[in-house]
Order: C-alpha cells, then sequence, then structure tokens
C-alpha cells in the first residue's frame, strides 16, 4: 500500500538547546553502573540470566577419543602403502557408552559408532563407505591418513579452561554447553527491582468506568511489560494523583524500594506541574530537551541511589524513548557485559515521508521483503506520538537520521526490527 507525505498528527519546531539522540544516550550511560548482586541458582532456571561468573570446565570435553564417524578402528601402521590394498579381520563393535574391554592387534579392526570411545591402540578410523566388506573382514586401500576421523580427549574444551565470561546473557545453546559440563547451578546477576508509576488526574485504572475527560492508563503497562520482558523485578505503584504530598510520597517510597524508577508523564519542558517541583527537592535530575521525535522531553537523574527516568506521557513515545535510552542503560546496570545486538536493516521507503533536519525521527513501520527479494517498509499509518496503534501494528522502526531531510518513495531507509528489542 502507497501512502504520501506521512507525517504525524502533532508537530513541534526544532529548538537550539536540544540534545541529540547520541549525546543523551551518552550522558544516561555515563551516569549509570552495575548495581546488581549475585545469587545462586538451577541451571533449569537461569535463560535469560546474566552469569555472575565465568564457567570453567571442571572435564575434558570430550572427556575421551572417540570416533567422529561410523566406520572401523584400526592401527595406523595398518594402512597400505601406495596402490596396495590391505585385508584386516573384524573382531569386534563398540557402541557409544560401551567401551571396548580388550586391546587391538595388529591386522585387526572393530565397527565402531559415532561418539563411540576409541579402543587401546586403535588411531584411526576409516569411514563405513571406505571400505568393502567380505565376511569378517575388511578390506581398504591408500587413500587414507593417520589419525583420520578421531576426535581427541579435550578437542573442544580443555579442563579448567573458561568456557563462557562473566556477564553474557545465557542463551539456551549456552545452557546446553554449560550442561554438557556436568554443572547443574550457576551464579547470576540478581534481577534489578523497578518501581513504575503513572501521574495524572485524567488517567482511569482498569476496570474503573469511563469519566469524561479521561483516559485509561496505558503507559504503565507497556513499561511494566518490557521490564519484565527483560528479567526485571517490577513494583507497580498504580497511578499517582496530581497531588504534591501524595506525589512526595511515591518518589520516597520508591526510592528505598528499587533500584530505579520509571515514571511516565508530568515531564514536558516548562510545564508548571508538581512532579517536577518534587523531584527538584528529593533528588538530582535533568530535564532535557531532545531533538528526537516522538518523546522530546525526557527527565533522568537519580533520587539518593536510586536511577530515575522520566520519560513522556503520550503511549508511542513512552515506547520510542524506553527502548532507545532506557535499554541499554538498564543492560549496563543489570551486568550485561556484552550488550545485545539490535540489528538494522536497510529497506525501500514505499511512500514518502515528510522530515525536518535537525532530529532523530523514529516513525513505526512494517517491514517485509517484496517479490525481488528487496527489505521493504511501509509506514503503520497515522504517526502521531498519541497514536498506541501505530506500535502495535508495526514490526520495526524506521530511523530517520538528525540530519535527513524528507524521504521520496523509493529512498533507502534504516530500519530497527522489533523482534531484537522486545
Amino acid at each position: 500500500m502507497n501512502r504520501v507525505d506521512v507525517q504525524s498528527s502533532c508537530s513541534d519546531d526544532n529548538e537550539a538547546d536540544t540534545l541529540s539522540v547520541d549525546a543523551a544516550l551518552l550522558k544516561m550511560l555515563n551516569a549509570v553502573a552495575e548495581k546488581s548482586g549475585t545469587e545462586h541458582i538451577p541451571l533449569t532456571s537461569a535463560v535469560d540470566r546474566i552469569l555472575a561468573a565465568p564457567i570453567l570446565s571442571p572435564i575434558n570435553v570430550p572427556s575421551h577419543r572417540n570416533a567422529a564417524v561410523d566406520g572401523y578402528a584400526i592401527i595406523h601402521t595398518d594402512l597400505p602403502s601406495s596402490g596396495e590394498i590391505k585385508t584386516l579381520n573384524i573382531v569386534g563393535r563398540i557402541v557409544a557408552g560401551h567401551p571396548y574391554k580388550g586391546r587391538l592387534k595388529q591386522g585387526e579392526c572393530l565397527q565402531i559408532m559415532t561418539g563411540a570411545q576409541m579402543p587401546d591402540a586403535a588411531d584411526t578410523v576409516i569411514m563405513q563407505e571406505h571400505v568393502e566388506i567380505h565376511d569378517n573382514t575388511i578390506h581398504i586401500d591408500a587413500r587414507h591418513k593417520n589419525g583420520q576421523n578421531v576426535r581427541q580427549a579435550g578437542e573442544d574444551i580443555q579442563q579448567n579452561h573458561t568456557v563462557l565470561e562473566a556477564g553474557i546473557k545465557l542463551t539456551p545453546p549456552q545452557i546446553g554447553l554449560i550442561a554438557s559440563l556436568g554443572i547443574s547451578e550457576v551464579h547470576v546477576k540478581t534481577p534489578l527491582t523497578i518501581a513504575v508509576f503513572s501521574t495524572g488526574d485524567e488517567l482511569l485504572n482498569l476496570g474503573e468506568p469511563p469519566r469524561e475527560g479521561c483516559i485509561y492508563d496505558s503507559n504503565r503497562y507497556s513499561m511494566i511489560s518490557a521490564l519484565k520482558k527483560i528479567g526485571c523485578k517490577v513494583l507497580d505503584m498504580g497511578i499517582i494523583a496530581d497531588d504534591p504530598e501524595q506525589l512526595r510520597s511515591a518518589f520516597k517510597l520508591a526510592s528505598n524500594s528499587a533500584d530505579v524508577i520509571f515514571t511516565s508523564g508530568g515531564v514536558s519542558v516548562g510545564a508548571a506541574d508538581y512532579t517536577k517541583q518534587i523531584l527538584a527537592e528529593t533528588g538530582s535530575i535533568n530535564f532535557w530537551k531532545v531533538a528526537i521525535k516522538p518523546g522530546r522531553p525526557i527527565a533522568f537523574g537519580h533520587i539518593d541511589n536510586t536511577t530515575f527516568f522520566g520519560l513522556p506521557g503520550n503511549p508511542v513515545a513512552v515506547m520510542v524513548t524506553f527502548y532507545q535510552f532506557a535499554l541499554p542503560c538498564l543492560q549496563k546496570m543489570m551486568g550485561l557485559t556484552t550488550p545485545l545486538i539490535c540489528p538494522t536493516i536497510q529497506a525501500k521507503s514505499t511512500h514518502s515521508i515528510r522530515k525536518i533536519a535537525g532530529r532523530t525521527e523514529f516513525q513505526r513501520g512494517f517491514l517485509s521483503k517484496n517479490n525481488n527479494g528487496e527489505w521493504e517498509v511501509s509506514t503503520t499509518g497515522k504517526q502521531g506520538s498519541g497514536i498506541l496503534r501505530s506500535m502495535s501494528d508495526a514490526n520495526s522502526f524506521i530511523i530517520l537520521e538528525h540530519e535527513r531531510p524528507s524521504i521520496n518513495k523509493g529512498d533507502w531507509v534504516i530500519t530497527q526490527p522489533f523482534s531484537a528489542l522486545f
């Protein structure tokens, strides 16, 4: 579907004192540090947790010499010379888990299955496809080499070798790797505790009847879901009214109970609201105007030892600023030393997009491949910061760089798939 000049339902002018997206993120990252502790948990509960201590292998992997293929185990001195054919007697069969108790002799061979332990004296395996079998003998030619098709003890991992470094997020393959070493418990980082609340007299809790001039709170649910997705413990503090005492109490409770506080609304630059007043009293908070759309007003700082993120009130702006600013900071605070890769894909825009140079814009797009195998992306309709449907229907951000002007249909643009973020 082609659309022309997609534009948000609200607009703003660039201001001279705004921070670029990169500058704002750098300031945030420089202001946070790891806050997590450690705990010992069963390996079965460790997926998606962050490793707190290196994994050292207690064993060699493999623990013994074994066959890399199905075939016949022989002694390399029985290999024929060029032009010769050798005949060897089959004296037994070895399968994985059942080692051969005897000792192989010259002129003998053993049928062996993949993964089975190599018998004493044997050092070479001939693939079963490369032999001719007659009764209880095999015939082999001179194409083979000493030591072929044998995996040595410790070939993959040597005992006491560091297998995984601390600070990585454990994935299913890594869980399997740890299990292959016989390790049943691991040290991991403890989850961050995050306090979340929304502010505003106009907000309704789910289950309340509609009231004129009010809206249902969606931001809190978006933030809580995003935080739980990355393994944080969430303290849901609900909706806090526009009342100085209630706000003061909420910030005090949150700072005493959590590592990080997330709020939405009440941080617009120049707005005369109680939230800014209370934050100024209780913490060291910066109110920044960032050259980003959506999500220009952001509050960031600390209340005592608790990090504070004050995200904008519009639902899409909350999502954009969470994933572009808060997520990298949380990863650092969680002790993740190898931040998760959020790849971008170059795609052709299926329509023109109006943009003002001097700010980074995050349009919501649907990324797919066309009939020519090229990536293409279209926006998901109206792009206003209050239109949450534009996020729900999207599978990627269309990132329009700071100095880039308007986009023409067919231009290449940068996209960031949600699958790497969500």
